[in-house]
Formats: C-alpha cells, sequence, structure tokens
C-alpha cells in the first residue's frame, strides 16, 4: 500500500490560507512576509520532491500550481511525476500539456485505490478541501509540517473540524530553526 502524505506550511494558529501570496486573502503571502529565509528550514521541501512517487491535488490546487508549477526550478522533480487531481467538475481538455501525466480522480475511492496500487509515496500539496476528506475518511498516513510562528486568525485550516474518533499521531521527525519555524513530521497510527 501506498503512503498518502499531506504536506503544508501552516501558522501556529492551523491555518494554511494563502501561503505564497494568492489573491482575496488579506493575510496572502505570510510565508515570507513573517519570517526571516532560513535555508535549511525548507530542507524539508527538496525531500519531498526526491521522496514522492507521485503528486495529488484538488481541483482549486491544479489550477493554481498548474500554470506555474511546470517551469519553475524549485519544482523540476514533480514535473515527470504522475499527477492525481481528485475533481467532479474537471474535464480532460482543461488539464496542461507540459506537466507530464495527470489522471482526474472522481471520488475518494478512486483515491483509495490508488493507494492500493504499487508505487511510492502519494504527496498532496495544498488543497485544504480535499485534505479535509482525505482526513475524514482516514486516508492520511503522514504529516509534514513546517510550523510557522505566526498567528493569523482567520483563514481556512489543514485540519477537518468534523466530530471524528481521536487519532493518533506519532513524531517522527522534528527541528527547530533560528527563523522560529518548526519541522514536525508526523505518522498516523493506525
Amino acid at each position: 500500500m501506498r503512503t498518502l502524505i499531506s504536506t503544508a506550511f501552516i501558522s501556529a494558529d492551523g491555518v494554511a490560507d494563502s501561503p505564497g501570496g494568492e489573491a482575496g486573502y488579506r493575510n496572502a503571502g505570510w510565508t515570507f512576509k513573517n519570517v526571516e529565509f532560513v535555508p535549511e528550514s525548507f530542507e524539508l521541501k527538496g525531500t519531498e520532491q526526491k521522496e514522492a512517487a507521485a503528486m495529488l491535488m484538488g481541483r482549486k490546487s491544479y489550477e493554481a500550481f498548474s500554470p506555474v508549477w511546470p517551469d519553475m526550478a524549485e519544482f523540476a522533480d514533480y514535473k515527470v511525476l504522475p499527477k492525481y487531481v481528485v475533481s467532479t467538475t474537471l474535464t480532460d481538455e482543461q488539464l496542461v500539456s507540459n506537466w507530464g501525466e495527470t489522471t482526474i480522480l472522481r471520488s475518494l475511492d478512486d483515491v483509495a485505490a490508488l493507494k492500493q496500487t504499487e508505487g511510492g509515496p502519494i504527496i498532496v500539496h495544498g488543497s485544504i478541501e480535499l485534505n479535509h476528506a482525505l482526513e475524514d475518511a482516514d486516508l492520511i498516513d503522514r504529516y509534514h509540517l513546517l510550523v510557522f510562528p505566526v498567528l493569523l486568525g482567520a483563514g481556512r485550516r489543514l485540519f477537518s473540524t468534523a466530530d471524528m474518533s481521536t487519532r493518533k499521531l506519532k513524531l517522527v521527525d522534528s527541528a527547530a530553526y533560528s527563523n522560529g519555524i518548526q519541522k514536525n513530521v508526523f505518522e498516523v497510527e493506525r
């Protein structure tokens, strides 16, 4: 079974909304406005690219990333990975042609079936609504979190607010950096 990894930049109060500067949010770009850039604090992002064997996204994240990421040197390793987009509305004609193989999945059952295939880890970037659904369905196996030392108050949070049974997380890797960012890697215990 493949490992499904949710990776995110989150504020200390759990907000994951608009870390890179997406329009329409009052704190857009909070990851770089509020914290000094220290390269080692972002090492996890490079490790993820080397470890991932596929990417999974929701439609909104796909539409945000697909016009930009294919030509960015920082995400070169992702260009060749198979990509899966969970959407009931996206069509094959709307997929970009310069970002490698992309498959549209229509349901969480399709995601569960993908996890049963052969291959390495599947990484989920952004995709807050998809993260909520995956979490609620107990499909996430590991979380890679870079926690920023800021409180944002408003904004969409990475974790679902659904009333569910307790899920225990096991901290398997962590670090704190001079800019206040904390790396926390959790495995979901089952």
